[in-house]
């Protein structure tokens, strides 16, 4: 199932690689930092190629939140 989140006009989808996001959002670098501390290593570094649903099950984040989170920071 395909998770997206919409906030002014945003759209950040599960399927959407680390790289994906980084890329087209650039502020969401930090909520990857903060995450970090959580997923035991660099998500960024480790992952960058790794769809969004495959980090936060790698990682035992949960998604729902991880993508709320990306979407907060996408539209600062």
């Amino acid at each position: 199932m395909v998770k997206t989140f919409f906030k002014k006009g945003l759209r950040i989808k599960s399927e959407m690689t680390v790289l994906d996001v980084v890329a087209k959002f650039r502020k969401t670098e930090t909520v990857f930092k903060q995450y970090d501390k959580q997923a035991g290593e660099c998500i960024c570094c480790q992952a960058l190629f790794e769809p969004l649903n495959k980090v936060a099950m790698k990682y035992d984040l949960n998604l729902e939140k991880l993508l709320a989170d990306l979407e907060t920071a996408a539209g600062a």
